[in-house]
């Protein structure tokens, strides 16, 4: 495994986090026992981490095509 794959991998699964911290703030997904659903401080903190996780994608994708040149 090459190393500039890895900050897209990490990426990609803090992505994934981001999304389903933020769906489940809006009540879509999860139990409704946990303490994320219906809270809307976890729409923005999940929609903060997608950016995190896109940031991250990107950056490691930048790494590949900089290593390929």
């Amino acid at each position: 495994m090459k190393k500039a794959k890895v900050p897209v991998i990490i990426g990609t699964i803090i992505l994934i986090f981001g999304i389903i911290f933020h769906l489940q703030g809006q009540s879509v997904i999860g139990p409704k026992s946990s303490f994320m659903y219906s809270n809307p401080d976890w729409i923005t903190y999940g929609t903060q981490i997608v950016i995190v996780g896109i940031i991250i994608v990107a950056v490691g994708v930048g790494i590949n095509i900089i290593k390929k040149n």
